[in-house]
């Protein structure tokens, strides 16, 4: 899931500080324990999409934990990553900027995968997921709901990541 560092400061300027927890109920709530959870999401991935489905999740439990060469592993040399009308060309420029940042804020945010859904055609699959993030921010809480379309190839080194597309707004 994975927002740009000027994408960051936009949504955390816009962020709210409500939660809905329970009905109706309002709490002010701060609190948030990171970590990434997919359980509970509903999931469509096709048999031949499994593989580099994982090969995804690797990338984004990486990139959470702060673990650039890892997250760097399951990335294309030649990947083009594409937020907020932005881009990056290549694993190394993404790497040597927008990735430390992204990094930095998801390790600290609580995300919850929702939906995915998952397709193959020969040595290509496109994964569609959505998110929802919880992160804080001078004391107020954001709640960010996040799209991400990930394109990957069957390489002889395995699964890589040749295209993502990150997408994201504040929830209210």
């Amino acid at each position: 899931m994975k927002l740009r560092s000027s994408g960051y400061a936009l949504l955390l300027a816009l962020g709210t500080s409500t939660v809905f927890a329970h009905g109706n109920e309002q709490h002010q709530s701060t609190e948030v324990q990171p970590g990434r959870e997919t359980a509970g999401a509903v999931q469509s991935i096709a048999p031949g999409a499994v593989d580099a489905v994982e090969a995804l999740e690797r990338f984004s439990a990486s990139l959470s934990a702060g673990d650039l060469d890892a997250a760097s592993a399951e990335l294309d040399p030649h990947v083009l990553i594409l937020e907020s009308g932005g881009a990056e060309r290549t694993r190394d420029e993404y790497l040597g900027g927008h990735a430390k940042h992204d990094a930095e804020f998801l390790k600290a945010a609580q995300i919850t995968l929702r939906r995915r859904v998952a397709q193959a055609s020969g040595d290509l699959v496109w994964v569609g997921s959505e998110s929802e993030i919880h992160a804080s921010r001078d004391g107020k809480l954001l709640m960010i709901s996040s799209t991400e379309t990930a394109v990957l190839r069957n390489t002889a080194q395995g699964w890589k990541i040749v295209h993502l597309h990150w997408s994201s707004r504040v929830q209210k």
